[in-house]
């Protein structure tokens, strides 16, 4: 959960999904078996004095929670419905209270042997059911997703796109009745190779001025990135971007701020000492983590992670895939991003690795291997190993460095103070609708055994 005072500068403030395992058991540490295929494009609703969060897989159905405040605590998960093949749902409030749910079933729908359409079902007071027998198709076309809901001057407005000649588009009906007839309009043009599908929703500011916030659709290496376009209302349509003269919008790359704030502006933390209780709201697990693995209390002031076999460990190739407990962070696409952290190894045991390492659709790490005692400083990608360096001490620092393009090079030191550059450079990559995810990893090939405490990571961010 993100939050913002400008629409521009963002924090994150909470997680509404805190155990993946009330989604999938393939989402837990000994599975690591939903890469793409885990939470999908959801939605964000306040009404009756909550906040309100849906979202669905793709093999696992509907999913929502509620807060009185979105920084939480949130209420657990609960599944609204199981079924597969369904994506892109929202939640809807009417005015005399109705809550209505909308999705997109992109599978073959056995209503009218088609793909994509659009179901509005109605939804049992409490949000936690939906009402079957009230199941209605209110649209559908080629591609049809990105399902939102709004009633603005009396008016129901489905804000949804499609796929046409000129890519992913922006769409809209509206209507007096939220079953429809509805009138349609296309919203915006698109340029597939600069635009990158944009998708998402509408927002009002407290002034009355209208938004677009979108995260698009395809990436490069930093993955789905976020832009905030202006809305003008033309005839009662809220047209995206710079208008054209046909009254179609058009992308804007560049536009004034929405919100002056004379206040610091909020920023996406990075930085950990390890020296609370709990991890801060940046850091992500990759998949479920392994409880009884880590720690932040038995070796007050470090991360305690303790090194377990991964997945099917005698094939080595892309281990860091089946590892559990890696814990991650976003990289960003900056001028120049570091990120450094100081690790004691003095409890590794034969057959352990950990480091630092970068993964998408490809991976690489950097960090120390133990092998019949000795360490050694080691560097994988993607399957090609670079070993050659000895550790003697019970310490060592390891810095990542990438910048706008996503060349990332490795350094590591002994004391400190003077890094020294290892191994080649790797490009970071998209997968699996996300861009990279740099982290520290932390397991062992042969068997159960062995630590390394995690003294702090420190993670810089140019925003020039």
């Amino acid at each position: 959960m993100l939050h913002s005072k400008d629409l521009v500068n963002w924090e994150s403030i909470s997680h509404v999904a805190n155990d993946l395992t009330r989604i999938s058991p393939e989402l837990n540490w000994d599975k690591t078996n939903c890469y793409g295929r885990g939470i999908w494009a959801g939605s964000i609703r306040y009404y009756k004095n909550k906040f309100w969060v849906y979202f669905g897989t793709p093999d696992d159905g509907f999913f929502m929670s509620s807060a009185t405040n979105p920084a939480g605590p949130w209420k657990p998960l609960h599944q609204i419905w199981k079924v597969n093949g369904w994506n892109d749902c929202c939640s809807f409030c009417d005015d005399d209270g109705q809550l209505y749910f909308i999705a997109t079933n992109f599978a073959l729908d056995p209503k009218n042997n088609k793909k994509y359409n659009i179901h509005l079902f109605k939804m049992t007071p409490d949000g936690k059911r939906l009402i079957m027998e009230s199941d209605s198709i209110i649209h559908q076309s080629h591609g049809s997703e990105s399902n939102k809901l709004y009633k603005i001057n009396g008016l129901y407005y489905h804000f949804f796109s499609e796929v046409n000649s000129e890519g992913r588009v922006i769409m809209m009906e509206r209507s007096k009745n939220i079953y429809g007839p509805w009138e349609i309009k296309q919203l915006n043009h698109v340029d597939p190779k600069k635009d990158r599908e944009p998708n998402q929703g509408l927002l009002q500011t407290v002034t009355g001025e209208w938004h677009f916030l979108t995260h698009h659709g395809t990436g490069s290496w930093e993955g789905r990135v976020v832009s905030l376009l202006p809305v003008t209302w033309i005839k009662g349509w809220p047209i995206i971007g710079k208008v054209g003269s046909d009254t179609i919008g058009n992308m804007v790359w560049r536009d004034k701020k929405p919100i002056i704030d004379s206040r610091t502006p909020l920023k996406i933390q990075t930085d950990d000492e390890f020296n609370a209780t709990t991890l801060p709201v940046q850091w992500e697990w990759n998949y479920q983590p392994r409880k009884e693995k880590w720690s932040l209390t038995e070796h007050y002031g470090f991360l305690r992670l303790y090194a377990f076999t991964p997945i099917n460990p005698s094939d080595n190739r892309n281990l860091i895939f089946r590892a559990g407990n890696t814990l991650t962070q976003r990289s960003m696409r900056t001028t120049r991003n570091e990120a450094t952290t100081k690790i004691d190894i003095s409890g590794m045991a034969n057959g352990q690795y950990a480091g630092l390492c970068h993964y998408a659709s490809t991976y690489s790490t950097f960090g120390v291997k133990q092998t019949d005692g000795i360490r050694t400083l080691v560097y994988d990608n993607n399957g090609k190993d670079t070993t050659c360096i000895r550790i003697v001490g019970n310490s060592i620092w390891l810095k990542s460095i990438w910048g706008y393009e996503g060349i990332n090079s490795y350094a590591y030191s002994t004391d400190g103070k003077t890094f020294i550059p290892f191994g080649d450079i790797y490009q970071l990559t998209w997968g699996n609708y996300r861009g990279d995810r740099i982290g520290i990893f932390n397991f062992n090939a042969k068997e159960d055994k062995g630590f390394v405490d995690v003294d702090w990571f420190h993670y810089e961010i140019d925003n020039k």
